[in-house]
């Protein structure tokens, strides 16, 4: 069998596996499992997104989620009754309603308006220097959704906004049961394949993105910006791209977040959630798509294989839960994180130039010693 129809016959039976997945999934485990097969979706998208600032740019970015923030409120405020009173009598009231291939694009732009603007005041910033500046960033924005509330209120505060509308589809809403022959789609798997047809884009711009001229050029900037200035790159527009691309990702995957919760508030964008998507990109492998989707699903899945586990297993031994499984993710988020800076600094599964740098670098240290 030749590589073509060999990698042919891969790409189908992974189309059948991601197909049936949700299906298996709620059979086996139930809803609740199903949901969060579509939250790990949209933290895949988020993860890839910061993978091209950090794992491509070498760009450290404490404050990613400020851009989910950005694609979150965009949909929320285009289709809920948010900014009705200040539309009412003015001819467009239809904003409240926009449909989402229109609000898709529209919050992706957003993001990497913001990207550009974090991106802007730190261009000679690198290390520890620009990590503190991005957190502060991604710190602004949250307030700023916490306070946006006076002399007109547009973001509803701390409270948040709610009675967001789903996404809607040929007058279809994805909230409502979906009947395909003698198969019916309820809302979770119509948002799984919206979900994963959005991925599948993201992987693919990704990969065209990673071999690129302009990807080879994040990655020299990346291993020495110095030298990549001096061979010719712009490195004030290539790092500039890189923040706005990865931006962009983070406002895709934040606009469809807020259509599947119908709710959005400042407390789904705190700094623990930056953090725990920059431990995805580190965990699964830097620069590499595979590895990044792998961390994305293995944290994502962390808290709901805590909870089935840990609460019947305190039940079961102690007769109380003392220990919240919340609590306990972070300890294995801790745990994880240090076992992989000692055993494998490279990530779980590494992309081959990653694994090559870091193999000959421990090879220069033994050789030293």
């Amino acid at each position: 069998m030749n590589a073509p129809t060999l990698r042919h016959l891969r790409t189908l039976l992974l189309i059948v596996v991601l197909t049936a997945l949700p299906f298996v999934i709620q059979m086996a485990f139930g809803n609740a499992w199903l949901r969060t097969l579509d939250t790990a979706m949209l933290y895949i998208m988020l993860a890839l997104g910061l993978n091209i600032v950090i794992g491509y740019a070498g760009l450290l970015d404490l404050g990613y989620i400020a851009f989910y923030a950005v694609g979150a409120y965009t949909y929320a405020l285009l289709n809920s009754p948010q900014l009705l009173p200040l539309l009412t009598g003015t001819g467009y009231e239809g904003l409240l309603h926009t449909p989402l291939w229109i609000v898709l694009p529209l919050a992706a732009f957003l993001a990497g308006i913001f990207g550009m603007l974090l991106g802007a005041p730190t261009l000679k910033l690198r290390g520890d220097y620009l990590a503190i500046v991005t957190l502060g960033f991604g710190e602004i924005i949250r307030l700023l959704l916490r306070n946006l509330t006076r002399p007109v209120n547009i973001t509803n505060g701390p409270i948040g906004i709610n009675r967001i509308e789903p996404a809607t589809f040929w007058d279809h809403k994805i909230s409502s049961p979906l009947q395909l022959g003698d198969i019916t789609l309820s809302s979770l798997h119509q948002y799984y394949f919206l979900f994963l047809a959005l991925v599948m884009l993201v992987i693919l711009i990704s990969t065209r993105l990673q071999g690129s001229r302009i990807g080879r050029a994040w990655i020299a900037i990346r291993e020495d910006e110095i030298a990549a200035q001096a061979m010719g790159i712009n490195t004030r527009n290539v790092k500039l791209l890189a923040f706005a691309m990865g931006a962009s990702f983070g406002g895709l995957s934040g606009a469809l977040f807020a259509s599947y919760q119908g709710f959005v508030s400042p407390e789904s964008f705190i700094l623990m959630e930056s953090i725990m998507i920059l431990a995805m990109v580190v965990l699964g492998g830097m620069g590499n798509i595979p590895g990044v989707i792998l961390g994305a699903v293995l944290l994502s899945l962390t808290p709901e294989v805590l909870r089935d586990v840990v609460n019947p297993l305190q039940d079961k031994l102690l007769g109380e839960r003392i220990v919240a499984p919340d609590d306990l993710r972070m300890l294995v988020f801790a745990v994880a994180l240090i076992l992989v800076m000692l055993l494998r600094p490279e990530g779980l599964w590494p992309s081959r130039r990653r694994k090559a740098e870091f193999q000959e670098a421990k090879a220069t240290v033994t050789k030293v010693s």
